[in-house]
């Protein structure tokens, strides 16, 4: 199990307790499922519009799975990730700070999502 925090300089900040480890809830998903209002467009990792600053608030530092080549693509686009790094994190496994939230899917850890909302 995993607590989530949304935080965002516009609304108060909000802790979920969020079930880990299903696969299949992505972190816009749960969001939304919980009315905290982080932009979205085309929720398939194309337009970038549901880009979130994630940090982990436990031990753990693995920040849920790999990036999808999506992700590597739409950051890689904004200037979020470089082709250095996006090298590393495939060799290293090294997380990525910046994530899209309809991609990225929830583990067993305590995360805290950064977000603004236009």
């Amino acid at each position: 199990m995993a607590n989530i925090t949304f935080s965002s300089p516009n609304y108060k900040d909000k802790t979920l307790y969020a079930v880990a480890g299903s696969h299949t809830e992505s972190i816009l998903q749960i969001a939304r499922e919980h009315k905290i209002p982080i932009d979205f467009k085309c929720q398939d990792g194309e337009c970038g519009t549901c880009l979130v600053k994630v940090t982990p608030l436990g031990k753990k530092e693995r920040m849920a799975g790999p990036l999808t080549d999506k992700e590597r693509t739409v950051l890689l686009e904004v200037g979020k990730i470089t082709k250095d790094q996006i090298d590393k994190m495939l060799v290293d496994d090294f997380p990525c700070t910046w994530r899209l939230a309809c991609q990225m899917i929830m583990r067993d850890e305590d995360l805290l999502v950064e977000y603004d909302v236009e």
